[in-house]
């Protein structure tokens, strides 16, 4: 037995005293188990063109100004609190192009639900925009 606690000491002793020898690769494994090995999206996580595209818009319609461009950012932030990302894209495009004139208009100006899909994006859009400090757009 003594021999046995000799040896073993003989082993840890180099290792208590050189520590980034032991530290290294336990820190390592620590970090490596807390990281999940993948993560679930949020829910209503938007691409990034599609956020970028927004507020580029966005601050074009309000003069340009780069001071909205953090506002416009809180703008899209808001509607992606509200819709998912294909409830956004159905019901913006519903919304920009229900003023399209004649025949190519009317299937987004027409039916009950694109007014409806329409009107919902308008709503969320004009609240949003209240509630970041954004008026009426220029244009």
């Amino acid at each position: 037995m003594a021999e046995r606690t000799f040896s073993v000491r003989k082993m840890v002793l180099p290792l208590l005293k050189t520590p980034t020898r032991v530290l290294t690769p336990l820190l390592g494994a620590l970090c490596w188990c807390a990281v999940p090995a993948h993560s679930d999206p949020l829910a209503n996580d938007y691409p990034t063109s599609a956020r970028v595209e927004f507020v580029q818009d966005c601050m074009a319609r309000h003069g340009g100004k780069l001071e909205d461009l953090y506002k416009c950012s809180c703008v899209i932030d808001r509607l992606a609190q509200k819709l998912t990302y294909d409830e956004y894209v159905e019901d913006s495009t519903f919304a920009h192009y229900s003023t399209l004139p004649g025949e190519g208009g009317g299937i987004f100006r027409d039916p009950d639900t694109a007014k409806q899909k329409a009107k919902r994006y308008r709503t969320l859009e004009a609240e949003s925009f209240k509630a970041c400090g954004l008026g009426p757009a220029l244009r």
